[in-house]
């Protein structure tokens, strides 16, 4: 039998979480050795992880938002240890997490302790990683400037609240992309290279991304009037856009932007204007559901 022992890399934030509290202490019951840490200010995630490491730790647990899992993925991805990795969303998106059908609740998610661990994609642009999306355009400026307080208040639906409010805001960027037998070039509203579905809590840029299948979707809604026209109804979870996207399925693309195109990656700004992003296959190890909607490509082999 394998070694029962792992750590949790906590956020501060959720110190006093009653449900983690208790769902740690029941694994413990179970027979696990479960050590927390938590972190406190930036850079602390990928210094626990390589303590962990160093403490012979093989298996992490990121509690916490999307923020938190990139930072903890990126600093596993860049060991060379065979570790691997249990997501605890604690977050107010938690938009791999839901993609990828890890439960919400913390005992629950915890349990996936027991299944064993598959390998997974990362993207990746320079020397950073992702493992959710890479996102551009208005949809990305609503989820970098949604305060912490309305998350606090309204959750997910924040992010709704605040695109909605910015509405007047509206405007396109220039850009252009290409890869392998793909180029494309003009006035964008919103850009996902994903290799997760969704990003900005809970809006699908990518609806058929797998995370196993070596590739990024690439997501592009461009901006004629029409467009502009209806992303109201997107912001207020409407029906009928989605066929406005042009999609592709690569190993790599290269963008170059425009002044006005803001890119973040996990919800990370990220600057540049050439950029080049890259699916790295089977980068991390992670510990999800049988079923995982995003286990496809290993379910069709």
């Amino acid at each position: 039998m394998a070694e029962r022992k792992a750590l949790l890399i906590l956020h501060g934030k959720q110190a006093l979480n009653e449900d983690v509290r208790a769902a740690v202490q029941a694994k413990r019951d179970e027979g696990w050795d479960l050590a927390v840490r938590l972190t406190w200010e930036a850079g602390d995630a990928q210094r626990l992880v390589q303590e962990a490491i160093g403490a012979g730790y093989r298996q992490l647990i990121a509690g916490g938002g999307d923020g938190t899992l990139r930072d903890i993925a990126e600093a596993i991805a860049h060991s060379a240890e065979p570790v691997s990795l249990v997501l605890l969303p604690l977050g107010t998106a938690n938009d791999f997490a839901r993609a990828a059908g890890v439960p919400l609740e913390p005992l629950p998610a915890l349990d996936l302790l027991d299944v064993p661990a598959q390998a997974i994609d990362l993207g990746g642009v320079g020397e950073q990683v992702f493992l959710n999306m890479a996102t551009g355009g208005f949809g990305s400026q609503v989820t970098a400037n949604t305060s912490e307080d309305l998350k606090k208040v309204l959750g997910g639906a924040a992010y709704l609240f605040t695109g909605l409010t910015r509405f007047s805001e509206l405007h396109a960027a220039h850009g252009e992309l290409h890869g392998p037998d793909f180029h494309w070039k003009g006035d964008l509203l919103a850009l996902g290279i994903g290799n997760g579905r969704q990003a900005g809590g809970g809006q699908v840029l990518c609806p058929h991304a797998l995370a196993d299948d070596g590739l990024l979707d690439i997501s592009i809604l461009p901006a004629p009037q029409e467009v502009v026209s209806t992303l109201r109804d997107l912001l207020s979870g409407g029906l009928g856009i989605d066929n406005m996207f042009v999609r592709a399925r690569l190993p790599w693309v290269e963008i170059t932007v425009a002044e006005g195109l803001y890119i973040n990656l996990d919800g990370e700004p990220l600057e540049g204007d050439h950029l080049r992003f890259e699916a790295r296959p089977g980068a991390l190890r992670v510990h999800l559901p049988a079923d995982s909607p995003v286990l496809g490509a290993s379910r069709r082999g």
